[in-house]
């Protein structure tokens, strides 16, 4: 016990002694430990708010989209295959559905006096907001009387009040889609955004306003439709509704042994499918930066092989006075592993620092693991020790007389 303080109060102040040396060898350990706790905390960040937006569809919602699987995964643009008389079939003939919203959704220019501004057109039905989880926070969302007579009426998303409007009150004044007047009635809840859209940027009009005023018919078969929204009763009705609509498209498509031309997707199996891809993202980050662990642990070596050379007075002396190879190696060890240790807690720290900066100024739901920060130093301290094996023992095998006769 008595000959370890000896060695760790003698490589205390080898390295105090050459302070620059000293921070330079443990400058990629520093940089290695901050990559790895900021690449996990901003991964786990980007998780925790793809499940936070996804969860708040609640455990019920469904989405049937238009076009075959493998046209989803080629092309944005899906054709359109879904029509309003499928939402209709839906909503009346599927008794595990407690609401159907049909969507019609455009990116167009809207503006307000001098004011321009693109923003996401949604045509829509009134079980829009009971379906998708939204809030009204002034005046109201559309009724079946705007629908019915094709009222030119618009709910606006909050940020999209906020930009066209500023300091005014959106309520009874009018706002131009593609040049086209309407009347704002109503203002959304701040809602954020969701799967890769800001819905705060949404407004929302009739369906058949939005068919008759801005997009037109274009499908003999009836109106056609982006996507529709439906709930299920409850979450253990999920799957029974999934099987029944899925059943009834491919008997209105007429679809018997071919691919289907439409899929049913949960937020349980996009929430699953984003937990996979931000998992696989957050490990491949972690691996690149643990790499730049490595180096860093590479540098210790090559910077410790280098005082070897230009320490060869100092331990040629020690060992002419008495020491053997054991107390060389444990000096150089403990050297070593100081720097590494050192350089991990520095780098944690600058790591979290940045996961914090991150999180203040994105929407990222960042996370400090502690179990990253416990791994990231067990590994920078390891790696020390690791790399300082070579030099140490390289220290510990020279013979005093050489040693001091080439110094």
């Amino acid at each position: 016990m008595i000959e370890f303080r000896e060695s760790l109060k003698m490589a205390t102040s080898m390295l105090l002694a050459n302070k620059l040396r000293s921070s330079l060898t443990m400058l990629g350990i520093v940089i290695g430990n901050a990559s790895v706790v900021a690449m996990l905390g901003i991964g786990q960040g980007a998780q925790e708010l793809a499940t936070s937006q996804l969860e708040d569809l609640g455990p019920n919602v469904l989405f049937v989209l238009p076009g075959s699987q493998r046209n989803r995964r080629a092309s944005f643009n899906l054709p359109k295959t879904l029509v309003l008389s499928d939402a209709e079939a839906i909503a009346g003939q599927v008794p595990s559905v407690a609401g159907v919203a049909p969507e019609i959704n455009r990116r167009l220019l809207v503006s307000h006096r001098n004011l321009n501004t693109n923003a996401t057109i949604v045509g829509t039905t009134p079980e829009y907001p009971a379906i998708r989880n939204f809030s009204v926070a002034q005046g109201r969302f559309l009724n079946i009387l705007d629908l019915e007579r094709h009222r030119r009426v618009a709910v606006l998303g909050s940020e999209i009040a906020d930009r066209l409007y500023q300091t005014q009150t959106p309520l009874g004044q009018n706002i131009r889609i593609n040049n086209i007047t309407f009347e704002v009635i109503g203002v959304m809840e701040t809602k954020g955004s969701s799967l890769g859209s800001n819905q705060d940027e949404f407004i929302f009009i009739p369906l058949d306003t939005m068919v008759a005023q801005l997009v037109g018919r274009t499908s003999p078969y009836g109106i056609e439709l982006s996507w529709i929204n439906v709930k299920a009763k409850d979450g253990d009705s999920v799957g029974a509704a999934t099987f029944q609509m899925e059943n009834l498209l491919r008997l209105r498509h007429n679809i018997k042994n071919g691919e289907d031309d439409f899929g049913v997707s949960s937020a349980k199996q996009m929430l699953d499918i984003v937990n996979t891809i931000t998992g696989g993202l957050t490990i491949l980050l972690a691996a690149i930066a643990g790499i730049s662990l490595i180096v860093g642990g590479i540098g210790v070596m090559n910077i410790m092989l280098v005082s070897v050379t230009e320490r060869t007075q100092e331990i040629g002396l020690r060992k002419a006075l008495g020491a053997g190879e054991q107390d060389i190696l444990s000096q150089f060890l403990i050297e070593a592993v100081i720097v590494s240790a050192s350089g991990g807690v520095i780098g944690v720290v600058l790591g979290m620092a940045i996961v914090a900066i991150v999180g203040s100024l994105s929407p990222l739901i960042t996370v400090i693991s502690p179990a990253a920060v416990v791994v990231s130093l067990t590994i920078s301290g390891s790696i020390g020790l690791f790399f300082g094996v070579v030099p140490a023992r390289q220290a510990a095998k020279l013979d005093p007389i050489v040693a001091l006769r080439n110094a």
